[in-house]
């Protein structure tokens, strides 16, 4: 069966993402912790969602951790202080170098491993630049130079929007799921540009939000 590490980050795109490809290919979810103020909340979910999906293709979490304090050094995602609040724009969540980071760790632990393809929750709309079907095939062809090992890296999601993705999985525990810059306790702060974004994307889909929002 087909080897796929697929960036479980615990968020409703990934998490769709990862039922959506144990359905034929054998799955490693790889969660990358840095740092970030919303990390062990994050980690819970990726549990849930994974016990109650209850796949027999999707593997056990494999954890990898690299701390971006000194990288970011005072930034929200770091502090929690000033997180983008509901109405703000996309640009005010931008975490220089996401994608970079968790693609390029995920691509060392693949070649350790004998996986090929790495998959990413990615969606159509987003706008930063290490998110562009052309980074990610850059990026692919880079990672495999420098590893002596072939690197794919698929984000099949580029031509939807959260609300597609919520439409066409009502059946999967989006509940479980978490996409939320303040979360605690295991409920969304309801009040984060990220919750402000689920939520309306639950309206669009015309689907019930059983999200726990604080």
């Amino acid at each position: 069966m087909e080897k796929v590490a697929v960036l479980a980050s615990g968020g409703l795109d990934s998490s769709v993402l990862l039922a959506d490809l144990a359905r034929s290919a054998l799955v490693y979810p790889i969660y990358v912790k840095v740092g970030l103020k919303w990390e062990t909340e994050e980690r819970k979910a990726v549990a849930a969602y994974i016990t109650a999906l209850a796949s027999p293709n999707v593997q056990p979490i494999t954890d990898i951790s690299m701390p971006v304090r000194p990288l970011y050094g005072d930034h929200w995602g770091v502090t929690g202080k000033g997180v983008p609040q509901a109405g703000e724009a996309d640009e005010a969540v931008f975490l220089p170098g996401r994608n970079i980071i968790l693609i390029g760790l995920a691509a060392v632990w693949c070649s350790t491993h004998g996986v090929s393809r790495i998959a990413i929750g990615s969606l159509g709309g987003n706008p930063f630049p290490d998110a562009t079907p052309e980074f990610f095939r850059g990026f692919g062809e880079v990672l495999s130079q420098g590893l002596a090992h072939r690197v794919e890296i698929e984000a099949p999601y580029r031509g939807l929007h959260k609300a597609d993705i919520i439409r066409a999985n009502p059946g999967l525990p989006l509940h479980l799921t978490l996409t939320c810059m303040a979360p605690a306790n295991g409920r969304h702060c309801g009040r984060c540009q990220k919750c402000e974004e689920r939520q309306s994307s639950f309206r669009e889909a015309g689907v019930e939000d059983r999200t726990p929002y604080s």
